[in-house]
């Protein structure tokens, strides 16, 4: 049997509690739930892309993106993603952001589903994906 190894781009700071960014066993990676953080900056706390819904959406997609590098997969490799938005008032406008960003890195989308959750403050939309390798 595969061995567990825990997958963190360098462009990602610590977990803030005992977890992982990306677990790749075998040939499946599990991408832990992003968010729009930019990438890490030795000395300082993470912060949000923006405060708006793009920018958050557009960064999480690529701290989705750097973790399945990271872990030897890409978005085709990708088979389901779960998104977590905090307004069901983003809806529409998430999924416009979602296909215009998927839409030259994949010819078979994912299977999705979205939920409708609290998170950190300043926090508006998390994503975690499963991808299959190989």
């Amino acid at each position: 049997m595969s061995d567990k190894v825990a997958v963190t781009p360098a462009t990602h700071t610590a977990p803030p509690a005992r977890f992982s960014h990306g677990v790749r066993k075998g040939g499946v990676l599990q991408v832990a739930g992003q968010v729009g953080f930019l990438p890490a900056q030795e000395g300082r706390k993470p912060e949000p892309a923006g405060p708006g819904l793009r920018e958050q959406t557009l960064q999480t997609l690529a701290n989705v993106q750097a973790v399945l590098e990271e872990g030897g997969a890409g978005w085709e490799d990708a088979v389901m993603l779960r998104v977590y938005l905090t307004d069901t008032a983003h809806f529409a406008e998430f999924n416009a952001l979602y296909d215009e960003f998927l839409a030259e890195r994949v010819t078979v989308p994912p299977a999705r589903t979205t939920v409708y959750v609290g998170l950190p403050a300043g926090l508006l939309v998390e994503i975690d994906a499963l991808a299959v390798l190989g």
